[in-house]
């Protein structure tokens, strides 16, 4: 491995740990930098999310005063995560990449409509006396939790633009919030799958590849939280656009 392809990767690490924790899709630059230097997919794939859950920890950790509330919330969706990550992750191993690669981008596009229009939904949710969630927008929001974390083990771009979507509607917080949230789930999807991985398919992990993006994923949560925490919250929603639109480009073209 020459010292040009250690500083590519472990700067294709720092820049998706940032983007993962402003919004999702870090996976984008990881994965076709390995696929460059002519890693096998499935080995790309696996030994990237393990070398991401770093970047999940400082991003998470990075918007701890934006969570010091959600606590109970973050206990009711996390199993959820966990369960979609571990089918996610077995999917991988038995499923050909052409099966998810249809309804991915339809995903992600209909993550952004949410996204866009989540400020409207929940103005128009608080006029309905809407403000709490009821079981049904609980059945609901689990459901799509569970849906993204399955994406996010098999995969992942794109994980937090989804998981964004789906909480502008049912959720009655803060964008910073969700946020938030979206990072902790993140993190427990990214290492939930790492470790099906280890147990199921150990020869895929290449140890290397995942040193050097936990480097560079571990300073770009840092990064990450401290430029997102700082965004007004119409130009977050605009990164968020830009970056699933790049992201849906990438997987259909």
């Amino acid at each position: 491995m020459s010292v040009w392809e250690v500083l590519a990767i472990i700067l294709a690490g720092l820049a998706a740990g940032t983007i993962n924790t402003i919004v999702g899709s870090g996976t984008l630059v990881t994965f076709p930098t390995l696929l460059f230097f002519g890693y096998p997919p499935v080995s790309a794939n696996i030994s990237n999310s393990l070398g991401l859950v770093p970047g999940g920890l400082t991003g998470a950790w990075g918007y701890r005063h934006e969570l010091r509330s959600l606590g109970p919330m973050l206990r009711r969706l996390a199993p959820a995560s966990l369960l979609g990550s571990v089918l996610g992750a077995l999917l991988l191993l038995v499923l050909p990449p052409a099966a998810f690669e249809a309804i991915v981008p339809v995903l992600i596009a209909l993550a952004l409509l949410l996204v866009i229009l989540g400020p409207r939904l929940q103005r128009w949710a608080a006029a309905h006396h809407a403000e709490r969630i009821t079981p049904g927008r609980w059945v609901v929001l689990l459901l799509g939790v569970l849906v993204a974390g399955m994406y996010g083990g098999y995969f992942g771009a794109a994980q937090g633009v989804l998981l964004l979507g789906i909480m502008s509607i049912l959720l009655p917080l803060r964008l910073q919030q969700m946020n938030g949230i979206k990072n902790v789930l993140g993190m427990i999807v990214n290492f939930v799958a790492a470790m099906v991985f280890l147990v199921v398919a150990p020869e895929h992990v290449n140890w290397t590849i995942v040193l050097l993006i936990s480097i560079g994923s571990l300073l770009g949560g840092v990064v990450g939280a401290r430029v997102g925490r700082a965004m007004p919250p119409w130009l977050l929603r605009a990164v968020i656009v830009v970056i699933g639109t790049v992201a849906i480009l990438n997987l259909v073209l």
